[in-house]
């Protein structure tokens, strides 16, 4: 194996885990859920992909524990495929601050480097960005121009680019 390809494929492993934000995100709890956006989550099946890749998966939320568990039973996510769940009142500083995915890290027991957080909100991508991890943010609420900090940027979770998880 050439130096160049052994790089490429250290490269490729790099990542690790994945944090999932959770409004506008894996759920618009802010509106009523269609059955449509239930139906194409569940065809997706992210978080299944990145089970299925070997990728510990955490959802970071600022709501409270109650709501993240009702918002991810209503689009048919048990809280136990999570390794970690993280909400807004097992932190102090909130987003833009980085504590909430620093936490997901260490509950994960992975580096910031090598975890990928999942955002749709301009502060949740300032605090991924200063946590250390790499950001893919999804235009679910803001538009690409007030999200350009992250690192890939999608219209949503059917759109992801492949490099995003490829890293």
């Amino acid at each position: 194996m050439t130096t160049s390809r052994a790089r490429e494929v250290i490269r490729l492993t790099e990542l690790r885990g994945v944090i999932f934000d959770m409004d506008g995100v894996l759920v618009n709890s802010e509106e009523l859920i269609a059955d449509a956006a239930i139906a194409m989550f569940a065809e997706k099946g992210h978080v299944d992909t990145c089970r299925a890749r070997g990728l510990a998966i955490a959802v970071a939320s600022g709501a409270d524990a109650v709501k993240v568990e009702a918002n991810l039973r209503e689009v048919g996510l048990s809280p136990k495929l999570f390794a970690a769940i993280i909400d807004g009142t097992q932190i102090v500083r909130k987003k833009p601050a980085p504590d909430i995915f620093l936490e997901a890290c260490r509950r994960l027991g992975l580096r910031p480097s090598s975890c990928l957080v999942i955002e749709d909100a301009v502060a949740g991508v300032a605090a991924a960005k200063a946590a250390g991890t790499r950001c893919l943010a999804l235009m679910t609420s803001f538009d690409a121009e007030q999200l350009a900090l992250a690192d890939w940027i999608a219209a949503d979770l059917s759109r992801v680019p492949p490099e995003a998880l490829e890293w």
